[in-house]
């Protein structure tokens, strides 16, 4: 019995040596979450302060409280003030500010879409022949930047044999 009990210890210290880093781990994360915990009371208590004094001094809140970081694109009311504090002067990037719709969102420009606007007042489709006129030298003059929704009649554009001689007539125009 007595090799059985010397064995015995010997596991037994071993486990307690490889364990010790562990406990001391473990330990050190316990008191840590004490520390955590009284810092959280702390913020708890000092958050309605911070609500109406922090802005005093260009603190930004929190986006969502429950812990989660907002996704996607800020809510509309928030894109309205970051663009309103935009430096005046200079050239600006993104959006012209559209006139909002009900919803908030502005329809295209072209009569009759309906779809929502995503760039210079035209819906993602209108706006890739836009681009098309434009790189064929065809855009039509009503085809403005920024018109307003429902304002701009579509064209039909040609297609084969006949968008072949609309184009070889918009290149002649452009050289002659």
């Amino acid at each position: 019995m007595s090799v059985d009990k010397a064995f015995r210890d010997m596991i037994r210290n071993e486990i307690e040596v490889q364990l010790k880093p562990l406990r001391d781990v473990v330990s050190r994360l316990e008191s840590g979450t004490a520390d955590l915990d009284a810092l959280r009371n702390v913020a708890e208590r000092l958050a309605p302060l911070a609500e109406v004094v922090g802005p005093l001094f260009g603190a930004q809140l929190p986006a969502a409280k429950a812990g989660r970081k907002a996704v996607g694109r800020p809510a509309t009311a928030a894109r309205g003030a970051v663009s309103a504090a935009a430096p005046v002067g200079g050239k600006r990037r993104g959006r012209k500010p559209a006139v909002a719709t009900a919803d908030g969102s502005r329809a295209c420009a072209i009569v009759g879409c309906g779809k929502p606007s995503r760039t210079k007042g035209y819906c993602a489709a209108h706006y890739q022949k836009l681009r098309m006129l434009e790189k064929t030298n065809r855009r039509p003059s009503a085809w403005v930047d920024y018109a307003p929704a429902d304002s701009v009649e579509d064209i039909k554009l040609p297609r084969g044999r006949a968008a072949s001689k609309a184009l070889a007539a918009a290149a002649q125009a452009a050289n002659g």
